[in-house]
């Protein structure tokens, strides 16, 4: 993954920066120390923390071995910029006090911060990447996520040459193209096409893609499944191993069963099944019958 910050973004570079100087740097001894109850956690990017018990072993082994980024709140608490896994780890542990190094940042630079910290984690995955991206987005912007969304999708048009989407120039156009460009981990262009789509996911797929049980790729292939019952067996399917070409093969073919037109014999049997046969006239009821006798015959 790339972390080289454009020059063109000072607080982004800071933050990439700071966490990149932080990465397996060891808590020193005689550092800055606070106790547990001092901390206090800030609202989290981050939705799942995994692996805490064995964290938490860990720390009973060998301590914190990386300090918590706090800033001072005024009042002798500090709130959780970055680290709060160590932090909920180190509770399970029975620790009292942690290792912590104090910045001071504002709020909404505090919120920056952990969002870019939340999109650095090894274990994210695409959906959560993509969230991820639009939250960093919103809060630098100041603008609503739809609105965000609404702006990218602008861009996109624009570029693919559209009339009436003059929005490039603009300075929030500028400003996202800056910060995919600090991020250094996709264009805005591949962020557009590959993973907004993510967005509008059934539960079932956005459920399975938070979990890391199935590739971002099989999720848009199967999305494009309408019918749920086979859908939900697909991706059964998906999560035991089938290859995303299978799956390919898979939905093709689903899709082209889903556009087939509905066969004319159809009609007759819904016909049939509203008709009673003995309240016809003679004679239409004997050829019905007759009919019907033929194409048991045939079908037998």
């Amino acid at each position: 993954m790339s972390r080289k910050p454009s020059p063109m973004d000072p607080f982004l570079a800071r933050a990439l920066s700071a966490l990149e100087e932080m990465e397996g740097k060891p808590v020193q001894a005689g550092g800055k120390t606070l106790p547990l109850e001092a901390l206090v956690p800030s609202p989290q990017p981050r939705k799942r923390f995994e692996g805490l018990e064995a964290l938490a072993h860990s720390i009973r082994e060998k301590g914190v071995l990386q300090p918590l980024l706090v800033r001072p709140l005024g009042d002798g608490r500090y709130a959780i910029v970055a680290g709060e896994r160590r932090y909920r780890a180190a509770r399970m542990a029975g620790l009292s006090e942690v290792p912590v190094r104090v910045v001071e940042l504002s709020e909404k630079e505090a919120r920056l911060f952990a969002l870019v910290e939340n999109l650095q984690r090894e274990d994210l995955n695409p959906y959560e990447e993509t969230v991820g991206v639009l939250a960093l987005l919103s809060e630098d912007l100041g603008k609503p996520v739809e609105e965000v969304v609404g702006l990218l999708r602008r861009m996109r048009k624009e570029k693919r040459g559209e009339a009436g989407h003059n929005v490039m120039a603009s300075p929030e156009a500028q400003r996202v193209e800056e910060v995919f460009q600090a991020l250094g981990r996709m264009t805005w262009e591949s962020f557009v096409q590959n993973r907004l789509p993510l967005l509008n996911l059934p539960e079932d797929l956005k459920a399975a893609l938070e979990e890391g049980a199935i590739p971002y790729t099989a999720a848009l292939e199967l999305k494009k499944v309408k019918d749920e019952a086979l859908r939900k067996a697909l991706l059964e399917e998906v999560k035991a191993g089938l290859s995303l070409r299978d799956l390919k093969a898979r939905v093709r073919a689903a899709l082209k069963k889903e556009k087939a037109p509905a066969a004319w014999y159809g009609d007759v049997i819904d016909a049939l099944k509203k008709t009673d046969i003995s309240t016809l006239p003679t004679e239409k009821r004997a050829r019905v019958e007759a009919l019907l006798a033929e194409l048991k015959e045939l079908l037998g």
